[in-house]
């Protein structure tokens, strides 16, 4: 597999960039990404067990990896939730799978959206970036036709940033289409 553009980069641009810009002495110290967190919340696979079969089947698609599914951790009557029962789907890519679908989310995915001016620029805190989607048809991989449901996603992005800003100053600079303010 060929090395993603995306990693070329930040290897080749990004660093140095960031280096300049934060004063780092050592390049060990400059933010990376270090994993993607791609999650679908299946809250009414209660009433209907298949909807959980639709959903893997796209985040593999997505992906290129195959999900686990997430269990509820307790009961919670009021949401007819039992523990153990099944609630939603995952993945976390690294490495060239991550960098890949980084690529295919700010270049692809993301301009498709209809009325699109961008992602609003808050980070969690920790330098930490997470984003959530309504439907999975954004992605060119998924096909109009073959799909069950619509359904939302979230993208978390995990960084190695010790603050918000250099994580803002990262994803930016490795091309994520924040609003402009």
């Amino acid at each position: 597999m060929a090395t993603p553009i995306i990693l070329e980069r930040y290897r080749d641009q990004v660093v140095p960039a960031l280096m300049q810009e934060f004063k780092y002495d050592n390049i060990m110290r400059v933010p990376r990404l270090q994993k993607v967190v791609v999650n679908i919340g299946l809250g009414e696979a209660n009433e209907n067990p298949k909807l959980m079969d639709g959903a893997v089947e796209d985040l593999r698609i997505i992906t290129g990896q195959q999900p686990i599914i997430t269990k509820s951790k307790k009961s919670i009557a009021t949401f007819k939730l039992r523990e153990g029962r099944a609630i939603g789907v995952k993945v976390t890519l690294r490495g060239e799978r991550m960098w890949s679908f980084m690529d295919r989310l700010m270049n692809i995915a993301l301009p498709r959206v209809r009325d699109f001016r961008g992602i609003p620029a808050k980070m969690d805190g920790r330098g930490n970036y997470t984003l959530g989607l309504r439907e999975q048809l954004m992605f060119a991989e998924i096909q109009y036709d073959k799909i069950d449901k619509v359904r939302g996603m979230e993208i978390t992005i995990v960084t190695s940033a010790q603050t918000d800003e250099e994580g803002r100053r990262l994803l930016a600079l490795l091309g994520m289409p924040f609003q402009k303010n």
